[in-house]
């Protein structure tokens, strides 16, 4: 594609949908039969939530999670475990062969086990359209009561891919959209549509999702779930927890976001849905001409920002005979 070329529309979704929580299996089927009707409503490219698959741990500041030696909070994380997904896997296969066949590149939450199987990473993959596993984004810090239940991540995915849908697509997860230099580094590499991947999203993590738009010329595709206390399994370890408080857990707030930080689609609560909207990615460039932060509106002779993608892993083997 040369600068002069005009790009067509992109058709994207939006998979607000409440997750089967801490089944691993059920939620990878749902998630095979939501691409499947992105596809067939003409979408090229759908994101879900954070770690949408085995669903958002909303036990994780509730209190007890933290208390020592607390025999359910160990069990309800062993069992998050056992529910999380292995990179590659029979689960990963799954929803690629879902992509390939929808002819739809997929951006999904997950909740990850890492090698040794010893420690969980809240992880973004990056599906192509013909089902290929692109790479992931781990996120860099677990917020708050989160760092009980996931390690931290790296910058090896922290970079915009090409899935086939047309476009530079990357991701973040919850409050990493309150770190600057992240965002800077997806602005510098050329994203031009970004998955802002939520539990919910109330106004708060809007506004951060509409300032990311805006600052970084992009579109973004704000996911979101819908969870309330009836979709809690009814042997759930710390269900105590849930006694009190609203019977909504997670009421959505999915949107769509231009460029220019406006709604394409307003944030839809209280119902599971598939959002979609048709991207005139033409408008990005339109919109750079006021604000590029990584290009005319920076200063790389004053600001050197460098990122080292390096994954991280437990060891290193040297297996060298040496003397």
């Amino acid at each position: 594609m040369t600068v002069s070329d005009t790009r067509a529309p992109l058709k994207v979704a939006v998979a607000q949908v409440t997750p089967v929580v801490l089944d691993r299996a059920a939620c990878v089927a749902k998630a095979c039969r939501f691409i499947a009707a992105a596809g067939d409503r003409g979408a090229r490219l759908v994101a879900f939530p954070e770690t949408w698959i085995p669903g958002y741990p909303v036990w994780c500041d509730t209190g007890t999670l933290g208390r020592w030696e607390h025999a359910p909070a160990k069990r309800i994380h062993a069992r998050l475990m056992r529910a999380s997904v292995t990179i590659p896997s029979p689960d990963t296969d799954a929803l690629c062969t879902a992509a390939r066949r929808a002819r739809v590149a997929v951006v999904m939450g997950v909740s990850e086990l890492g090698a040794g199987g010893g420690t969980l990473y809240n992880t973004l993959l990056f599906i192509t359209s013909d089902g290929q596993l692109a790479g992931r984004h781990r996120k860099l810090v677990p917020t708050l009561g989160e760092r009980l239940v996931w390690g931290h991540g790296d910058a090896a995915g922290l970079r915009p891919f090409d899935l086939g849908a047309g476009a530079q697509v990357g991701g973040l997860v919850c409050w990493e959209h309150w770190m600057p230099l992240p965002r800077h580094v997806l602005h510098a590499s050329g994203e031009e549509v970004h998955v802002a991947a939520w539990p919910h999203c109330p106004e708060s993590y809007l506004l951060a999702s509409r300032h990311y738009a805006f600052e970084g010329r992009t579109f973004v595709l704000a996911a979101a779930m819908f969870l309330t206390k009836a979709d809690l399994p009814a042997d759930l370890e710390l269900s105590s927890d849930f006694a009190a408080g609203p019977d909504v857990l997670l009421d959505g707030g999915s949107a769509i976001i231009g460029p220019d930080g406006r709604f394409l689609v307003a944030p839809v609560q209280g119902r599971e849905d598939l959002l979609l909207a048709d991207l005139d990615l033409e408008r990005i460039r339109e919109e750079k001409l006021a604000l590029d932060v990584a290009g005319h509106y920076s200063r790389p002779d004053l600001f050197d920002v460098r990122v080292r993608r390096t994954a991280l892993v437990p060891f290193r083997m040297d297996d060298g005979d040496g003397d």
